[in-house]
């Protein structure tokens, strides 16, 4: 199948360096330059340049793959990475990131759940099959938005014809009895034909009919109009509906661990089984929303959807495999782990390149792009079998956040979490503010905590705040300050006693 249509030449457009990318435009993510993609990753995770710019490269590289000849295509590997790293200093955060860059399907997957049913845990190609899930749906719906404005149309159509159903076909004319009665009955029934210059016959309809089609057609226009104004939208009819689901056919779903190969029996027994339909009353404005996801279906080419899903997995597909480190065996135990070992050996397969079954098709993951991360506090890279070790040539080590860096995650992100409590704030018509002095006292509290604590690293960030502004947080409806300013002071005064106080300081910050 041909790769995704996309033009060459819009890979760097020119932008200035300050602005965003508005979410609803969001590019095409191996469109991006590296440099791009870092200044995207920079809007929302301070630091961890060399995390950023290795994700960067290794997601450039499958353009540049697809720009490659055919003859040399399929010898060019994915360079799967490792971020190694403490918890909360941005791992999990860059492939949340990554995901919103639309294009290519990716999913996150956590590794421990693969060993949560003892020896079995769930089965590790069921990644694979929810990633083509992920693309289907991906595909599915950039087909339907193409497609929208046709399916409005449509349903606009339908929703008119309920509102102003066609009028039904004029009786036959009854027989007659009496032959001179016949005769003249025929003559003023007969219908009349209209010969075009070209030599087209056409039935001329009675005028009564067309003066009955006429004022129906502008009865049809005007409700057409007050559609459009929106003055129907409360108003109840009618649809017919197709039923959804089979209770009983829900509960013959596998369960957790055993899906095994991917043949999916109950939607098989639905295509068997015959459709129910029946009919609603529902208000307009869901009556239009029910039609037009049915003439979407309609439309859309399932078909064509499957494959170009399936492609976009095999050649543009990324699996973030996280919390990697709680399959590491542990140095120094008496004999093997078997649990996590055999979860590394179900892993590799897959990370090298297998053919997985999906309800779909097959798919290949040898160009699938993995990237792992953990903290290996307790285990280490090396800790992992060899061969899955060689599987992910590119190591990347994330630093510890500083104070400093608690300063810039405060004020530099577009979802910090100043502004995320200013928001909070704004919606019961409160102004919150926090002066420079403020954020480093909360920054120093915060990378104190982290020190003589568990280091968590910027979630010590949400316990601070959380537990400076409950007080505020709680009373803010009947505040009587309206305009709320937290200085260097202000902070100390709330915290104080928590943070001096070593048994508050280990249960609440």
């Amino acid at each position: 199948m041909a790769e995704p249509t996309r033009t060459p030449g819009d890979e760097t457009p020119p932008a200035p360096p300050a602005p965003s990318i508005p979410e609803e435009q969001l590019p095409w993510l191996e469109e991006l330059p590296p440099r791009k993609i870092v200044a995207e990753l920079d809007r929302y995770i301070v630091g961890q340049e060399v995390a950023k710019k290795a994700v960067a490269i290794a997601v450039r590289n499958r353009w540049r793959r697809a720009q490659a000849p055919e003859e040399i295509r399929d010898e060019i590997l994915p360079n799967n990475i490792i971020m190694i790293g403490p918890t909360g200093v941005g791992k999990t955060e860059i492939a949340r990131r990554l995901s919103r860059l639309a294009g290519a399907p990716f999913l996150k997957v956590e590794a421990s759940k693969f060993t949560e049913v003892g020896y079995v845990g769930r089965d590790v190609e069921s990644m694979v099959r929810e990633l083509v899930d992920v693309a289907i749906n991906m595909v599915r719906t950039e087909r339907e938005d193409e497609v929208y404005p046709e399916a409005e149309a449509r349903a606009e159509e339908r929703l008119l014809d309920i509102l102003l159903p066609p009028t039904p076909p004029a009786p036959l004319p009854s027989p007659v009895s009496r032959p001179g009665e016949a005769s003249r009955e025929v003559g003023e029934n007969r219908p009349l034909f209209v010969v075009s210059s070209k030599g087209d016959v056409t039935s001329k309809p009675p005028d009564a009919d067309t003066e009955a089609q006429e004022r129906r057609r502008r009865s049809r226009e005007k409700l057409r109009q007050q559609l459009k104004e929106g003055k129907l939208e409360e108003r109840e009819v009618e649809v017919e509906v197709q039923q959804q689901g089979f209770p009983m056919l829900e509960m013959m779903q596998p369960p957790q661990g055993m899906e095994g190969t991917d043949v999916n029996f109950t939607e098989w027994l639905q295509e068997m089984m015959p459709k129910k339909k029946k009919r609603r009353t529902v208000h307009l404005h869901e009556a239009r929303r029910i039609l037009v996801d049915e003439e979407l279906k309609k439309l859309v080419d399932m078909d064509d959807v499957v494959n170009e899903a399936l492609d976009r997995v095999e050649n543009h597909g990324v699996i973030f495999i996280d919390e990697l480190d709680k399959i590491a065996g542990e140095r120094g135990t008496v004999g093997p782990d078997v649990s996590r070992e055999g979860v590394q050996r179900d892993l590799l397969p897959i990370v090298e390149g297998s053919t997985v079954q999906t309800r779909y098709g097959y798919v290949r993951t040898d160009h699938i792009l993995f990237i792992a991360a953990g903290a290996f506090h307790v285990s280490k890279p090396s800790d992992l079998i060899p061969e899955l070790q060689g599987r992910f040539p590119i190591r990347v080590e994330l630093q510890p956040l500083t104070e400093e860096d608690f300063v810039r995650i405060m004020t530099e992100p577009e979802n910090a979490l100043t502004k995320q409590y200013a928001a909070l704030c704004a919606a019961e018509g409160a102004t919150l503010e926090f002066t420079a002095d403020g954020i480093k006292e909360v920054a120093r509290i915060a990378a104190k905590a982290n020190e003589r604590m568990e280091n968590i690293g910027a979630r010590r960030l949400h316990t601070v705040m959380t537990t400076l502004l409950e007080e505020v947080l709680f009373n803010l409806p009947d505040f009587p300050e309206k305009h709320i300013v937290f200085d260097g002071q202000r902070v100390r005064d709330r915290l104080a006693r928590i943070v001096d106080d070593e048994d508050l300081r280990r249960y609440i910050l």
